[in-house]
């Protein structure tokens, strides 16, 4: 019997303490506006990678066609060559 009282003042012991040395920090928005915030974020950064989709294929016609726009003047090797040859 003793130990349930025990228990029991223990109990409310700590819940009293943690009941007073809790303090209220209120948050500048409601809850569902921080839903609605990441919701949007999420959205926006899916119509920016939507928007992207398909790029490789934008310029197939360029690549079949072998034009090579690597910098390298026309020579398919890529090495530079020195004019006094």
């Amino acid at each position: 019997m003793t130990l349930l009282v025990n228990h029991v003042l223990a109990h409310a012991l700590t819940s009293r303490v943690l009941t007073e040395t809790e303090v209220s920090h209120p948050i500048f928005m409601p809850p569902i506006a921080f839903a609605a915030v990441a919701f949007f974020v999420f959205l926006f950064l899916g119509v920016v990678t939507w928007t992207y989709r398909d790029v490789a294929n934008r310029h197939a016609n360029k690549a079949a066609s072998g034009h090579h726009d690597d910098h390298t003047h026309g020579d398919p090797s890529g090495l530079v060559h020195r004019a006094d040859h």
